[in-house]
């Protein structure tokens, strides 16, 4: 199982606004990354991009995307290329981002690079997230072994209100 949701980090105090986003996929069972970046916004080209990348991994058995409700994932050109790759799309409920594992990668990751940092150029401030997610399988692997784990609360006999 795969879990996707994009990432996205703005130049945080350039000359003008620049964007830099990264579109990802988690194996949670393999614990490592799928990752297209791009300058510009997401959209439905970058997730057949990621989803090419996928198919391309040659992994066994069904692959399933757990995505939250981003509008270009439910394109048909993105629902589309998902079929013919035998790609099974599975999306969350709206407003639950602590039902997909990559948030908590995004989170870490914001932590690692951008939280109280300053980068002079964009370039610098690109390079240190790549920099970081580059280190996902060695350096950061030990410090994310706890945090990318398959556990998740869960309630059993209970009465849930809505207001």
């Amino acid at each position: 199982m795969l879990c996707v949701v994009p990432g996205s980090a703005h130049d945080p105090g350039g000359i003008g606004r620049k964007r830099y986003s990264v579109l990802g996929a988690w194996n949670a069972a393999t614990n490592a990354l799928v990752s297209v970046t791009t300058d510009a916004t997401v959209n439905a080209e970058t997730m057949c991009a990621l989803l090419r990348q996928i198919a391309a991994l040659g992994l066994m058995g069904p692959v399933r995307l757990v995505l939250d409700n981003a509008r270009y994932q439910h394109c048909a050109l993105v629902m589309d290329l998902a079929k013919s790759l035998n790609i099974d799309l599975l999306f969350l409920p709206s407003y639950s981002p602590n039902l997909n594992l990559i948030e908590r990668l995004w989170r870490f990751i914001k932590k690692k690079v951008l939280y109280a940092r300053h980068y002079g150029t964009f370039q610098d401030f690109r390079g240190a997230i790549d920099g970081c997610l580059s280190k996902i399988e060695t350096e950061h692997r030990e410090e994310l072994k706890s945090l990318m784990t398959h556990k998740f609360q869960t309630f059993r006999d209970v009465s849930f209100l809505a207001a």
